[in-house]
């Protein structure tokens, strides 16, 4: 591959570099003829590449899309889980002797524990309501009654009269 570099003078574009037609081979140039032949093999490569992952992707799409490979795959599964189950409960035991010894908290240390904060913070939110219902019952009981306007008036009945 060549670069070439161009100086633009006056305003004048550098010739293009990338054309659509085909240059003069030199039959003679030995390079030049196994890189032109590499470049279509690599073409062809890639045409094949490209044909084999479509066709492999159609064929996954209807075999994973059939009714046999669902019940295949709910067998498989069905299987799996009947047979690891003897030893996830060989595993738990093994894990909970170890934390044990380790003297780190388990899975359900941990769950009981966040139960039981939960259950904390439930019972204080409901006991700080009942603290400002009781607030509100004081604050109305403890607002003096504003005097009637019938004392005013007879004040100022007697201070007139007064005169």
């Amino acid at each position: 591959m060549c670069i070439v570099f161009y100086v633009c003078l006056e305003g004048k574009e550098p010739p293009s570099t990338m054309s659509n037609e085909s240059e003069p081979t030199n039959p003679l140039d030995p390079f030049e003829t196994m890189t032109t032949l590499w470049e279509a093999n690599l073409k062809n490569w890639k045409s094949m590449r490209d044909t084999s992952l479509d066709s492999w992707s159609k064929t996954m799409i209807d075999t994973v899309n059939s009714d046999e490979y669902s019940r295949t795959t709910g067998q498989w599964l069905d299987t799996y889980l009947t047979l690891s189950q003897p030893f996830r409960r060989i595993i738990d035991l093994m894990m909970t002797q170890v934390l044990t010894g380790l003297n780190i908290p388990m899975r359900s240390d941990v769950t009981s524990l966040a139960e039981r904060l939960t259950n904390i913070e439930t019972r204080l939110d409901d006991q700080d309501a009942k603290l400002d219902d009781i607030l509100s019952a004081i604050k109305a009981f403890s607002i003096p009654k504003p005097t009637t306007s019938k004392t005013t008036t007879n004040n100022s009945a007697k201070v007139k009269g007064a005169r």
